[in-house]
């Protein structure tokens, strides 16, 4: 009996230890040059890019070249290309473009699927409603994008979506321990009880249909942080002239001034 308790014992650290191991994965900078055919693609389709000083492309350069490095990108039932694989990065980075000391550590490989698919991962049938997912389970460490999702939040910047963004965003949550709508990673203590208000209050005018901001927001505390953050990307004056207390709170969370910026030809 005490063999066997030992051995349960050293298998549960064991575990432990895996566990422990994977979340501390470091991260392997970039070896080679980032190639000049990126800077072309970056500048055509990720417009947060073309809006950035000389030396912050440098850094947005480096930090999607490092994402690349250590994250798997692979097409499902699909062929991928560097537009794809610089648009999943991109993704990962404009949210936390301030941090530049920041790593996915809870992600290792993201899949791209042709289009919507279900909560069985079918591509196929009925029921597919699906457009991104941050795994969990078997499937933690993954994410999962809709190809169309993906070039379509970056091709049309009027509609206030990217689903790669959103997901990105679940991660960012995610870097606590729980998917809540609180990102402690970057929220500063003492914003945390406004913050929860001011999502309460939002969600009430969400529901009762007296707000733009997209109905699926008012499906959980984490959508709606989720939902507002490609709000924040992708119309930043609009946020601030609708919603300034959001914008200002989004503002405070990831250390960034879009509605300031200015668009560059």
């Amino acid at each position: 009996m005490l063999l066997k308790i030992i051995g349960v014992l050293l298998l549960g650290a064991a575990l432990i230890y895996a566990v422990f191991r994977a979340y501390d994965k470091q991260w392997k900078p970039p070896t080679q040059d980032f190639l000049p055919v990126w800077k072309d693609i970056l500048l055509r389709e990720i417009s947060y890019y073309k809006r950035l000083s000389k030396n912050d492309r440098q850094l947005f350069e480096f930090k999607v070249h490092e994402f690349l490095t250590n994250v798997k990108i692979v097409g499902v039932e699909t062929t991928i290309n560097d537009v794809d694989r610089l648009m999943v990065a991109a993704s990962a980075v404009i949210p936390i473009f301030a941090f530049p000391e920041w790593k996915y550590k809870n992600l290792d490989e993201v899949l791209i699927y042709p289009n919507t698919f279900g909560e069985d991962f079918a591509t196929k049938g009925e029921g597919r409603r699906i457009l991104g997912m941050v795994g969990t389970g078997y499937m933690e460490r993954k994410m999962i994008l809709s190809k169309m999702a993906l070039r379509k939040g970056f091709r049309n910047e009027t509609d206030k979506k990217n689903t790669a963004i959103h997901e990105f965003v679940h991660l960012i949550d995610k870097a606590d321990g729980v998917v809540d709508g609180i990102p402690r990673a970057l929220l500063e203590h003492q914003y945390t009880i406004p913050w929860v208000d001011m999502i309460e209050r939002k969600l009430e005018e969400i529901v009762a249909r007296k707000s733009d901001i997209n109905p699926y927001a008012s499906t959980g505390r984490e959508e709606f942080f989720a939902v507002l953050s490609e709000y924040f990307f992708e119309r930043p004056r609009l946020l601030r002239k609708k919603h300034p207390q959001l914008y200002e709170m989004l503002e405070e969370i990831f250390d960034q001034d879009l509605a300031a910026v200015k668009r560059k030809s």
